[in-house]
């Protein structure tokens, strides 16, 4: 894009201004205002009565991941475990060699509630390597022939002779799994993952990858292809404590998936009170506080983000007391200029709030999950009581105690979706975390876009890039999300164009 003057739309400036018409040059926004005060001499182009609003920024995505759930087995909706053995038969029969992976199963859903097994994925898909992730991904159901190709499996933490595997054997599981995939099919997922993401009008992917959820050869191709081929920035994050794997991989943080814990949905967050519904379990910290510290000063002294998975109050507050005694080792404002991370923080009070705004840390969260499994008849009730789920993704709290707020999907556990994130935001099912719509506009913007360390996207302003969605809104939700008015019913607008940094890398027409 060079010399550019768009007109005939209505373009949201940074400081809430409404403009007709915006101008860049060589992926740089030069001028927004009035088209009768434009500059002159710029090639000009008809908005047509687009709505231009900076482009998204997701802060936790898997894109290889959502990319072969987008291209296979998704089992993500499925309403009866029969429902989701029909799907995985018919996907066995259309596939008849090699191994079978599907995602989002999630049985608390179901009516009987109870998990899968290896009986259930031997009668859908009898004699074949089968690995199903759980919908949180925290855990899995796998077939009697990858247990027999991959014996180990039952020698791991997690193992359950059902089938049903969590934590290492999970892991293990997964590992084993997701190594069918060849490199051809691996890099046409992740372009699958950023075309979609384009066209809904997402122009940069935070990727968490590590060792236990992806691997180097996945990382490497994905930040090659970000590189060298058009379409959403991608901003890398390594989940693994070798600070000099990540540095030499190109990462902008050892953070990410770095877990600290697992997922409710699993029993494996780490809470400070048994679960609800089984009581015998807390949940599993991986971590402690002292391997916390010892990571972030390697990071920031490294000039690299420091970051962790933290879902359940346990070890959401080891995670803190760990920045704190970095902090008092190396001076709490290098700490806060290094402008760390903290995945989900889904279990925080006003004192965990507090400290987290203190030492400057961004708070990664996904309102999808609250529309997913909030409320007092979900997932999160069931598991915790009500009086604790209520407590569950508090945003309005995090903003009003100052903690900076990026807003993902944790692709493929919920979906590419971000205007259906800023809508669950606003319409969170516990109404005091609500936030307003200009609020959650922003973290799915400007805070998602700061996160990853971009300051120079996620708001249109003169000198500042040229990244940015057209959109066709014809039932008015822009305009009644950033009036903080109520968005009850109105359909998502339709992305008509994506552009990074000046260039087109989605256009519907």
């Amino acid at each position: 894009m060079t010399g550019v003057l768009m007109r005939g739309g209505r373009v949201r400036s940074a400081d809430g201004r409404w403009c007709d018409a915006i101008a860049a040059e060589q992926g740089v926004i030069t001028w927004l205002g009035d088209a009768a005060d434009a500059p002159a001499g710029l090639a000009v182009r008809d908005l047509d009565g687009a709505v231009v609003l900076p482009a998204f920024a997701d802060a936790h995505v898997h894109t290889t991941m959502t990319g072969l759930a987008l291209g296979g087995l998704d089992l993500t909706g499925c309403g009866t475990r029969e429902e989701a053995m029909k799907r995985l038969a018919g996907y066995a029969a259309t596939h008849p060699a090699g191994v079978l992976l599907g995602t989002g199963w999630d049985e608390s859903r179901w009516p009987d509630r109870a998990p899968l097994t290896s009986a259930d994925v031997d009668r859908a898909a009898p004699g074949r390597v089968v690995y199903l992730s759980r919908t949180d991904a925290h855990s899995g159901a796998i077939s009697t022939a990858l247990l027999s190709a991959e014996p180990g499996i039952a020698h791991e933490t997690g193992f359950d002779a059902s089938g049903l595997l969590a934590l290492d054997s999970h892991e293990r599981a997964r590992k084993f799994a997701y190594a069918s995939v060849d490199p051809v099919q691996r890099r046409d997922a992740q372009r699958r993952t950023r075309a979609t993401a384009a066209a809904l009008g997402i122009g940069c992917l935070h990727e968490n990858a590590g060792p236990v959820i992806s691997g180097t050869d996945d990382l490497a191709d994905l930040a090659a292809i970000a590189r060298d081929e058009p379409g959403p920035e991608v901003v890398t994050y390594w989940g693994g404590l070798d600070v000099e794997q990540a540095r030499e991989l190109g990462c902008a943080g050892a953070a990410g998936d770095l877990f600290l814990d697992g997922s409710i949905g699993s029993h494996t967050a780490a809470l400070s009170r048994p679960y609800t519904d089984r009581q015998i379990t807390r949940g599993i910290l991986r971590h402690e506080a002292e391997d916390v510290t010892e990571h972030v000063i390697a990071c920031t002294e490294a000039g690299l983000q420091a970051g962790f998975h933290v879902i359940g109050d346990l070890a959401l507050a080891t995670a803190l007391t760990g920045f704190e005694m970095a902090a008092v080792t190396i001076g709490a404002e290098r700490v806060r200029a290094a402008r760390h991370r903290l995945e989900h923080v889904e279990l925080a009070d006003e004192w965990l709030a507090a400290r987290i705004a203190r030492l400057g840390i961004v708070a990664s969260v996904q309102p999808a999950f609250d529309a997913a499994w909030g409320g007092p008849d979900g997932m999160y009730a069931r598991r915790l009581g009500t009086w604790r789920a209520r407590g569950m993704n508090p945003f309005a709290m995090l903003e009003s105690a100052g903690v900076a707020l990026a807003f993902g999907s944790d692709a493929p556990v919920t979906p590419l979706d971000p205007w259906g994130g800023v809508v669950a935001a606003v319409r969170h099912r516990t109404p005091e975390h609500r936030l307003a719509g200009t609020a959650a506009f922003a973290a799915h913007t400007l805070g998602s876009w700061r996160a990853g360390r971009i300051d120079d996207s996620g708001a249109l302003a003169p000198g500042m890039a040229a990244t940015f969605a057209l959109w066709d809104d014809p039932d008015g939700l822009v305009d009644t999300l950033l009036a903080d008015e109520d968005p009850t019913g109105r359909a998502y607008p339709s992305c008509r164009a994506t552009v990074v940094r000046g260039t087109v890398v989605h256009s519907s027409t």
